[in-house]
């Protein structure tokens, strides 16, 4: 079995170009939360600010690896953006879900 660096020297200049500009873009495409925020030139004071918490808490936020899905709504419209939730399978076409984090707002809001 080749090693990755094995199957690349045997892949031609331009082909090897092409590859690792692609693989740049992908992991360019996933970010951390604490990633995101930095890419968008805000600070977490003004995270803190517009999410009415602490600037400490939106460290703690940033370092946590599990979000309840309205929060992570909130801090992705915090910096000006809309969360959305793709399921992927195998057989078919991915399947955007909606109603997931507003759900859970409105069955909060009925219970009071």
């Amino acid at each position: 079995m080749k090693t990755l660096d094995q199957k690349m020297k045997s892949v031609g200049a331009e082909r090897r170009k092409k590859i690792k500009a692609r693989a740049a873009a992908l992991v360019a495409e996933e970010m951390t939360l604490q990633e995101l925020r930095q890419a968008r030139k805000l600070t977490q004071v003004l995270m803190a600010k517009v999410l009415g918490i602490t600037q400490d808490g939106v460290s703690r936020l940033e370092k946590r690896s599990d979000l309840l899905l309205s929060t992570l709504r909130k801090s992705v419209e915090a910096m000006g953006g809309s969360l959305s939730l793709v399921a992927e399978f195998p057989d078919r076409e991915p399947v955007i879900l909606s109603g997931i984090a507003t759900v859970q707002q409105d069955s909060k809001n009925r219970h009071n």
